[in-house]
């Protein structure tokens, strides 16, 4: 048997001519072929002397019109992210298409005045728009340019590229889209003589080595006749070359047959896993088969989940059912706890060591206490106490006495602290009276731990008569809000008791075992720390301030205190992550949540890590999952994990349908953690709290996140960051539209827009960008100032961009894009620049400059005016000590925020200052310098 390759451009006439001329010879004949009238060197003189002047401009007018504003790259799911160069591994997934889909195509075809390649074209783009989440397609197709009929027997390279470009809309049927498609190729056919590396060259895309220009995925259908391939004593067949490599991302080639349509996509290896692209041609083939049972449904309509996957996506990846509705309430399991074990430590900390017995009665004394107030069932009670066992006795105090505590962060502004007392209309406030001057204008009763500790020590120990149902409010907690005001999340006992379930079965602690408690009380991690833990018999251990910060003292205080079980902060973690820690450290699980995990644990962790994700509308945890370095080849993101216990976790496009596995969707999220809204605010819980559209129970809803995430194949979640303008600053979540209403109350901004980028990687900062009134001029320290009052420290940008007028897109909207990155003098600075002249003075402002990605530190800028905060000065503490060879108290960097300051503390601590200024025990000239700096990067650490 013999073989003939070919490549397809024209097999028919190559089969044809090989036969007469096989014939031919075979009898002693002439070759029956005539003449050829032009040669390729013929048609390349004359396309050449074609594409000048007014016929090249006319075709190059189209297609700059065509592709102006064009998207640079069409970013598909991958299952890793693209390289800085491009790679070209190919891998190829078989596609067939029943001969009777290919009838029912060619039918639809006809009857829209258009060819089967259009309709095909057309489905491609739909799937390329489901896969990205973008409606602005651009797909490269080869055209065989042999519109000439002295070309059609000429051998040579005619094949050129088009670009097609489809713009979709959801709303419109696909009949309407492939009306578009035609047009388009119609276009793009009598402009197809320019070739497309002369369009690249006049058109000058934006270049990157990581893909190619205009387009990443191509689309080809061959279905040009072919002759027999028989000839009088040989049996000729195609062979297909095996495709090794990829010329794009992605190509799909179809070719018709006897059999229908058969074809494969050819895929990059180094972007896209086998499993994935096996089912997009799985989808493709579905999609397909909607079109032809209707062509007049809306895009977003069109099927491509079967029955099976769709089953999976919403039925058996929220199988997560677990015992019974909860019958009794979070504070009397603890008094159930504390009856069990009076004698077991309950909480330990610096100050004080109370046990279970002692908790539950200086508890019910207050409970007692703040029953004399009204506090009953459904009454918010704000608590506004420090990290304390005070703390945990006034949130357990309102539980028993029947109320929802509200707790509210001292270390918040004034105004802030005001705004959420008033707008939770809690008519008592606990706190301490050197906190109660932070609330201006205080309506509520004020009970103060201290001041009334003679009169609440005379109420009863004995537990309340509790009156709450599950069902009740447990607790109100505030988030930030994009109308410029915060928003209280109303949990109730139910909700709560399933967090409790779920921790208490999955835990690795067991009752008497240790656990830390880090979190602010504004956060809502505190919730999960304090509440499954106290009613499990665990001891909470609460290290002091500085040591909570701080990496390395955090670390020492685990293993000293012989933690079993601790919750940090999803930055904070991943700083503890990177330390060394002792084979026999006493910590068998680190919890983390709150922000984007960057970072897979290292194997020699003697500890599980497990990454968690949970809106505050959902009790503090959604999903959860163990996090092994072994689960870097699955993803390059740690993963969230699986819905929690009786929780139901949905990943919806833009019409709440379910998105396939790989493809990024909105997250909902629903079940029996869910909240039951804001406090006082029926419209945006309205808004945020969306029926539930796969629940036959009555009144079931759903909380859509803003969250962007996807499935891995296997039913673990992958988080892929904000849909909209809601950001994640160090673990807590900010809306940027909250920044943006308290900036345009100042009576110098007239509009301004807040946006969020990275330093570095892991490294967010907030710049705000403002046009003034009239005659106005705002400067960033004024600004900087105004917010400190109204803001926490998490919420202040780090640097105001001042402008005559925001910039427009052409639909009247902020042009995110022509934004100008922030500039030195944008950074709130400490006056007129004075640049460091002491040598300690240049290491500090450097080291600034590295950390915060600045251009310039003077020697009186302040360290958290120019965007710092409390883990910067973590990373800023390890480098100094580094750098200087000697321990420095975090705390003294809190208490020296800038440059001179700082640089005068380090100078008395290494001794008398010189006549230059300088100490005697200085860093010893460039070479100690330099070899810090290399000690220092190799930790990773900014020099």
């Amino acid at each position: 048997m013999h073989h003939i390759v070919s490549d397809g451009w024209s097999s028919g006439v190559l089969v044809g001519e090989l036969a007469a001329l096989y014939e031919a010879y075979g009898g002693g004949g002439e070759s029956p072929l005539e003449e050829l009238p032009v040669q390729y060197g013929d048609y390349a003189v004359w396309q050449r002397e074609h594409l000048t002047g007014e016929a090249l401009e006319t075709q190059l007018g189209y297609w700059k019109k065509q592709l102006a504003d064009a998207p640079q790259a069409l970013e598909l799911p991958t299952a890793r992210p693209r390289s800085v160069a491009q790679t070209f591994r190919g891998g190829r997934e078989e596609l067939t298409l029943s001969p009777q889909l290919t009838g029912w195509l060619k039918a639809l075809s006809r009857g829209e005045g258009a060819t089967l390649y259009m309709t095909l074209l057309a489905a491609f783009d739909v799937l390329l728009w489901r896969y990205s989440g973008q409606a602005d397609i651009l797909v490269g197709s080869p055209i065989a340019n042999r519109n000439r009929a002295e070309t059609e027997g000429l051998v040579g390279f005619f094949v050129n590229t088009l670009v097609l470009r489809a713009r979709l809309d959801e709303r419109r049927s696909f009949r309407e889209l492939l009306a578009q498609v035609k047009e388009v190729c119609l276009e793009a056919y009598a402009h197809q003589d320019v070739p497309f590396e002369k369009l690249v060259e006049e058109l000058q895309p934006e270049r990157s080595l990581s893909h190619t220009p205009f387009f990443q995925v191509m689309f080809a259908l061959q279905n040009a006749p072919m002759s027999a391939l028989k000839l009088e004593d040989l049996k000729l067949s195609l062979t297909d070359l095996p495709g090794e490599t990829a010329k794009f991302d992605l190509t799909l080639s179809l070719e018709e047959t006897r059999g229908g349509l058969s074809g494969a996509l050819e895929y990059n290896r180094d972007l896209f896993d086998a499993t994935l692209v096996r089912q997009m041609a799985g989808h493709y083939r579905r999609l397909l088969e909607s079109v032809v049972e209707d062509a007049d449904s809306p895009l977003s309509a069109l099927t491509m989940l079967g029955a099976e996957e769709r089953r999976r996506l919403l039925v058996e990846w929220n199988d997560t059912r677990y015992g019974d509705a909860p019958s009794a309430c979070a504070h009397q399991e603890f008094e159930r706890q504390a009856a069990l074990t009076p004698e077991v430590d309950a909480v330990v900390s610096e100050r004080e060591r109370l046990t279970y017995g002692e908790l539950n009665r200086r508890a019910n004394r207050l409970a007692h206490h703040l029953r004399t107030f009204g506090v009953g069932p459904e009454t918010p009670v704000c608590v506004c106490v420090e990290r304390s066992a005070e703390l945990l006795i006034g949130i357990l105090a309102v539980a028993k006495a029947g109320g929802a505590y509200v707790p509210l962060d001292p270390s918040y502004p004034a105004g802030r602290l005001s705004f959420m007392l008033r707008d939770s209309r809690a008519p008592v406030l606990v706190t301490r009276e050197r906190t109660l001057a932070l609330f201006d204008g205080c309506e509520a009763a004020p009970v103060l731990l201290d001041r009334d500790a003679e009169t609440i020590a005379r109420q009863s120990d004995e537990n309340p008569r509790s009156e709450v149902l599950p069902a009740n409010l447990a607790y109100v907690i505030y988030t930030s809000g994009s109308t410029g005001t915060p928003k209280g999340v109303m949990v109730s006992h139910a909700s709560l008791m399933n967090l409790i379930g779920w921790y208490r079965r999955t835990s690795p602690v067991a009752p008497g075992e240790r656990v830390a408690q880090l979190s602010g009380v504004g956060f809502d991690a505190s919730v999960f720390e304090l509440w499954p833990n106290l009613t499990g018999g665990m001891t909470s251990h609460l290290p002091d301030e500085e040591t909570r910060l701080a990496p390395e003292k955090l670390r020492d205080w685990l293993v000293s205190s012989r933690v079993n079980a601790c919750f940090a902060p999803t930055p904070l973690a991943e700083l503890i992550l990177t330390l060394d820690w002792p084979a026999d450290t006493p910590l068998r699980a680190l919890y983390t949540g709150g922000d984007t995990l960057h970072h897979f644990p290292a194997a020699s962790l003697p500890f599980e890590v497990w990454n968690s994700y949970g809106p505050t509308e959902n009790t503090v945890i959604a999903t959860s999952g163990r996090v092994t370095p072994e689960d870097a080849a699955a993803s390059y993101a740690p993963h969230i994990g699986r819905p929690v216990d009786n929780v139901e976790v949905y990943l919806l496009d833009r019409n709440m349908g379910p998105v396939p596995a790989g493809v990024r969707g909105e997250l909902y999220v629903g079940g029996l953690s869910l909240a039951r809204g804001y406090a006082g605010r029926p419209a945006p819980t309205a808004e945020a709290f969306v029926p539930h559209p796969f629940s036959d129970s009555p009144g079931a809803r759903l909380y859509r996140t803003g969250d962007a995430a996807r499935y891995l194949p296997d039913g673990r979640i992958e988080f892929l960051g904000r849909l909209d303008s809601q950001v994640k600053i160090r673990g807590f979540r900010v809306e940027l539209g909250e920044i943006e209403a308290v900036l345009t109350r100042h009576e110098d901004v007239r509009e301004a827009v807040v946006v969020c980028d990275e330093v570095r990687p892991g490294e967010p900062r907030l710049t705000a960008y403002l046009a003034p009134e009239p005659e106005a001029e705002p400067s960033p320290e004024k600004l900087r100032a105004y917010l400190t009052d109204k803001l926490p420290e998490y919420m202040l940008p780090s640097a105001f961009v001042v402008m005559e007028r925001l910039p427009l897109n052409a639909n009247g909207k902020i042009d995110r894009r022509a934004l100008p990155a922030p500039s030195a003098s944008d950074l709130a600075h400490g006056g007129a620049y004075v640049a460091p002249a002491t040598e300690l003075e240049r290491v500090v402002a450097k080291l600034w400059q590295d950390l915060l990605g600045v251009e310039r530190v003077g020697v009186n800028d302040n360290f958290f005016d120019l965007g710092g905060h409390s883990l910067l000065i973590i990373r800023m503490h390890g480098a100094l000590r580094e750098l200087l060879g000697r321990e420095i108290a975090v705390v003294e960097l809190f208490k020296y925020p800038t440059v001179s300051a700082l640089a005068r503390h380090l100078g008395r601590e290494e001794g008398a200052a010189e006549p230059d200024g300088q100490s005697p025990n200085r860093l010893r000239g460039e070479a100690r310098r330099e070899s810090a700096g290399r000690r220092a990067r190799g930790r990773g650490l900014p020099v």
